[in-house]
């Protein structure tokens, strides 16, 4: 065995149902999203976690919180899993941006929005950097946001730029894990957890398709 990443969404909020970007907004679970929360848990205990990290945004800690206490593990916070910055977009819902920024929206590049060069390479350095806290066959879960996490993965699997739209999202309180090998990380699972069924998140849209 090598150490691994499973990489959990949070689960549901209503900007979600809304189709609202979230970004760095501090939206909590739904009713909704706190039973995913539960039954990701509920499944993913079974792996037996060594370590949980969370994005310090509620919905993402809240979906820890629910496995730290199922297996009886703290839940640590890095600031550098929250989800992609909005900027000016946060809170509106996609028709709103579309009507408003139609080039921006063509491009999903906000208005003082943060680039996506620069979430993939702080979401993977947070991810090497607490893996590197477990043992070499440890497991590390890191609960995070459906852009930071698909963005980060991409940067984790060393795909050029040109590249991450091959790797689709992640809906809510699905996970993907990744596996440390001789010759860096590999993709073992992807957007696992649920059956099929639309992509509700910040990311661009064609990732949610």
């Amino acid at each position: 065995m090598s150490r691994r990443i499973v990489c959990l969404r949070h689960g549901q909020t209503l900007w979600n149902v809304e189709q609202r970007f979230q970004g760095h907004s501090d939206i909590p679970l739904d009713e909704t999203g706190v039973a995913q929360a539960a039954r990701a848990a509920s499944l993913l205990a079974s792996l037996r976690p060594s370590m949980i990290v969370s994005s310090d945004l509620m919905r993402a800690n809240d979906t820890a919180l629910a496995l730290g206490r199922l297996v009886g593990l703290d839940v640590a916070i890095d600031k550098d899993f929250r989800e992609r910055g909005g900027g000016q977009w946060e809170g509106l819902t996609r028709a709103q941006i579309a009507s408003r920024w139609p080039e921006e929206y063509a491009a999903w590049e906000a208005p003082d929005g943060e680039p996506v060069t620069d979430v993939a390479a702080r979401v993977a350095t947070a991810m090497r950097r607490w893996a590197g806290r477990v043992d070499d066959d440890g497991l590390l879960v890191v609960v995070s946001h459906g852009a930071a996490l698909r963005l980060g993965i991409c940067e984790m699997l060393g795909l050029p730029e040109q590249l991450w739209p091959a790797v689709g999202g992640l809906g809510n309180c699905s996970w993907s894990v990744l596996q440390e090998g001789r010759k860096g990380w590999r993709l073992l699972e992807h957007n696992a957890g649920t059956l099929p069924e639309p992509v509700r998140s910040d990311d661009k849209p064609e990732a949610e398709a």
